[in-house]
C-alpha cells in the first residue's frame, strides 16, 4: 500500500503561523509512532485500532512575504544587512530548527514543506534531500532550463559545471526527528532576486542566485509550476497524494 500524504496550498502565508503548523503535524505523526512502537506494532503494519494505524504524512506548499531564516548551524554573520534596513523593507528574521545556514523566503517563490514519516518510505535522509533536488531539476526542465547538483553543495544549480558562474534556482533545509521530516525546499519562480544581497545566501559567497523567470526570460506561471512539481514528487516518491485545503 502506497503511503497517504495529504496535501496543504496554503497561497501566501506569513512564516510564524506555517511553521507551528509544521510543528503539530510532526509531533502529530511523532506521537502516532511512539504509541505503535509501544503496542509491538511494526513500522509498515496497519492496525485495526485507528488511533495507532499508519500515521499519515502530509506535503505543504506556500508562498510567504519577504523573511529570512538562519539554519542551526549557520552563522548570524551571513545577514550582511542591518536589522534597520531590514525593518525598512519589511523583512522577518527568524533562527529556526532547520539544517544549512541563512536563506531567503518571499513573493515568487514556491516554498515546500513535506512533513514525511520516511518509515513508510526509506530511512535515508539523503536519499529523501536528493529526491527533492531531482523533482525541481525535473521541472526545470520542463521549462527547457538544465538544472543539476554540485557535489558537496546542497541545492539546485544552473551551470553546475562553470564555477563561480553557477547559480542556485532553489535551497533545501530539513529537520528530522524519529524519522519524520519537516522544513524543505524554496524554488525561484518570479522571485525579485535583489533581496539575496541582504545575506550570504546558504552562507556561499562565490556563486549566485537566480530564478526560473531570469532563465527563461519571461513570468513564469506559478500554479502551472506547482502543479508539475507535485506530479515530479508524486513519480518519485510513489505516494498517494490527497487534496487537502
Amino acid at each position: 500500500m502506497k503511503p497517504r500524504v495529504h496535501f496543504h496550498s496554503l497561497g501566501r502565508a506569513s512564516y510564524t503561523p506555517v511553521w507551528k503548523q509544521q510543528e503539530v503535524l510532526m509531533q502529530a505523526i511523532v506521537q502516532r509512532k511512539i504509541a505503535r512502537k509501544k503496542a509491538g506494532i511494526s513500522e509498515r503494519e496497519g492496525s485495526e485500532d485507528p488511533a495507532l494505524d499508519l500515521p499519515e504524512s502530509h506535503l505543504l506548499f506556500v508562498e510567504h512575504p519577504h523573511v529570512l531564516t538562519l539554519g542551526k548551524s549557520g552563522d548570524p554573520e551571513n545577514v550582511v544587512a542591518s536589522p534597520e534596513r531590514l525593518d525598512e523593507l519589511g523583512v522577518e528574521y527568524f533562527p529556526i530548527n532547520r539544517g544549512g545556514d541563512i536563506t531567503y523566503h518571499g513573493p515568487g517563490q514556491l516554498v515546500g514543506y513535506p512533513i514525511l514519516d520516511l518509515d513508510q518510505f526509506y530511512t535515508d535522509i539523503g536519499r529523501f534531500m536528493r529526491m527533492l533536488e531531482e523533482a525541481i531539476i525535473r521541472t526545470c526542465a520542463d521549462y527547457g532550463v538544465l538544472a543539476s547538483r554540485i557535489e558537496g553543495l546542497t541545492g539546485v544549480w544552473i551551470d553546475a559545471d562553470r564555477g563561480m558562474d553557477a547559480r542556485k534556482i532553489a535551497a533545501l533545509g530539513v529537520k528530522c526527528s524519529r524519522w519524520v521530516t519537516m522544513h524543505g525546499f524554496a524554488f525561484n519562480l518570479n522571485t525579485d532576486l535583489d533581496f539575496f544581497k541582504l545575506i550570504v545566501p546558504c552562507g556561499i559567497d562565490d556563486r549566485g542566485v537566480t530564478s526560473l523567470a531570469q532563465e527563461c526570460g519571461k513570468e513564469i506561471n506559478q500554479m502551472e509550476v506547482s502543479e508539475r512539481m507535485i506530479g515530479h514528487l508524486t513519480e518519485l516518491f510513489d505516494w498517494n497524494l490527497i487534496s487537502g485545503d
